[in-house]
């Protein structure tokens, strides 16, 4: 089985944080082997060296993509995305950027989506936004985790989408 790659962007250390959680997680619990990067360090040919991804951001102000996301996701092409399996996480706050929540992800997904393998998608519920990009058919585009308003929610969210894409990669 291959290596995954998670990618993330963090200003504040959130995301950094749920990276390397997730990373523990599919790592002790389902004997996945991880490689995390910081977008703002990483290059193109990290991302085009593995065929497993997890791409994490923040969303920023009202929609934001992280800045060093946004110079990240200029460097690639949906071609660089072709073949792979792709899980998505996005960190927003509902309730002071409801109607924008999450967001930055579906930037992400936009680029990587067209040609790739999405999985982890998840539910809507428990969650009160106005509105988000990151809903697609229904369903949030990947983990979506909010630190401001629902944190003691981030350690059961995190376990269970771990769960669920375990087995769905290459």
């Amino acid at each position: 089985m291959s290596k995954i790659g998670l990618f993330y962007g963090s200003d504040g250390g959130n995301t950094q944080r749920i990276a390397e959680k997730i990373a523990v997680n599919l790592r002790e619990k389902h004997s996945k082997e991880v490689e995390v990067f910081d977008v703002a360090k990483a290059s193109r040919e990290d991302l085009k060296g593995f065929s497993n991804l997890i791409l994490a951001t923040p969303t920023y102000e009202s929609g934001e993509l992280q800045n060093d996301w946004e110079e990240f996701l200029t460097t690639l092409s949906p071609l660089d995305f072709e073949g792979k399996v792709v899980a998505f996480v996005g960190l927003g706050d509902q309730d002071t950027y409801g109607d924008t929540f999450c967001d930055g992800v579906f930037e992400i997904y936009n680029r990587a989506s067209k040609n790739a393998k999405i999985i982890g998608k998840t539910s809507i519920e428990g969650y009160e936004y106005q509105e988000s990009n990151s809903v697609i058919e229904g369903e949030f585009v990947g983990l979506i985790l909010d630190e401001n308003n629902q944190e003691d929610l981030t350690d059961t969210r995190i376990e269970n989408w771990c769960d669920l894409i375990a087995g769905q990669f290459n």
